[in-house]
C-alpha cells in the first residue's frame, strides 16, 4: 500500500493533488504546529495578469499550537468577499460555473475548526477531480506522539500498513531511505514537472497557483492528464 502525507493547505498547488493522486491513502497532517505566512489559511490566483493571495482568517494564529487547535473567523460577509474575489478573477473561465458551485460549498462550510474546514474542501476537490485515495486525519489516528519527524512519519506508515511512502520532492532532504528501508518501507520522492502549461487566460502563464486555476481553465479529462505529469525519484 503506498501511503502520503500532507499537512491541510488551502486550495493548494497542483503538486499537493498529484501526490494525493498517486497513492492508495493521504494522511491530513494537521496536528503539527500551525505556519504563519504559509500556506495553510491562503494560496494565489492570477488576478489581471498577476499572482494576488486569497484564502480565510484564523482566530488568534500562533505557531506554539497545532493547525487542529486553532479556528476560523470567517463572517458571511468575509466569505461573500472571498467568493466576490474569486468571481471577479475568473468569471470568464471556460469552466467557471462548476468549479464556483464547489468553491462556494467549501468556502460555506459551516465547520469552524480550523482542520476540519481544510479538510472539507480537500475532500470535496478530490472527489471533483476524481482522485480515489482513502484520506484520514493524523490527529484522529491514534499514533506515538513521543516520535518526531521521519520516525513519526514510519510510525503512520506502520499503523496504516504502508510498504510504500511517497513524499513531495521538496522534502527529499528531511528524509533517510535507508532509515525507512530497515522498517520495511520504500521510500520515494514525487517531483512535478516543471514544463507543465496550460490556456491561463490573458497575460503570461504562472505556474504554481492554486489548484482553483488549475480547475477553472481545464476540463475534467485536461485535469486527469495533468494529476499524471510528474516523475518519481
Amino acid at each position: 500500500m503506498k501511503l502520503g502525507i500532507m499537512q491541510p493547505y488551502f486550495y493548494p498547488y497542483l503538486g499537493y493533488w498529484q501526490l494525493m493522486n498517486c497513492v492508495d491513502e493521504y494522511i491530513i497532517y494537521d496536528d503539527v504546529n500551525y505556519i504563519k505566512s504559509g500556506w495553510i489559511n491562503r494560496n494565489r490566483i492570477k488576478v489581471n495578469e498577476a499572482p494576488v493571495y486569497f484564502g480565510i482568517s484564523v482566530k488568534k494564529a500562533s505557531q506554539n499550537r497545532k493547525i487542529c487547535e486553532h479556528e476560523i473567523s470567517m463572517s458571511d460577509s468575509d466569505k461573500e468577499s472571498l467568493l466576490m474575489k474569486v468571481k471577479r478573477a475568473y468569471g470568464k473561465a471556460p469552466y467557471f460555473k462548476d468549479v464556483y458551485e464547489l468553491f462556494k460549498d467549501t468556502v460555506y462550510c459551516e465547520k469552524t475548526n480550523l482542520a476540519e474546514y481544510l479538510e472539507y474542501s480537500i475532500c470535496r476537490i478530490a472527489e471533483f477531480m476524481g482522485i480515489s485515495a482513502k484520506i484520514y486525519s493524523a490527529s484522529k489516528l491514534k499514533l506515538d506522539h513521543t516520535n518526531k519527524a521521519q520516525k513519526r512519519i514510519i510510525d503512520i506508515c506502520r499503523l496504516r500498513g504502508a510498504s510504500e511512502y511517497i513524499n513531495a520532492v521538496g522534502g527529499k532532504e528531511l528524509y533517510d531511505k535507508q532509515l525507512f528501508g530497515e522498517a520495511g518501507i520504500k521510500l520515494n520522492f514525487l517531483k512535478m514537472d516543471v514544463d507543465i502549461v496550460y490556456p491561463q487566460g490573458k497575460g503570461l502563464f504562472i505556474p504554481s497557483l492554486s489548484i482553483l486555476d488549475v480547475l477553472m481553465f481545464n476540463s475534467k479529462e485536461q485535469i486527469r492528464e495533468l494529476l499524471e505529469r510528474y516523475s518519481i525519484e
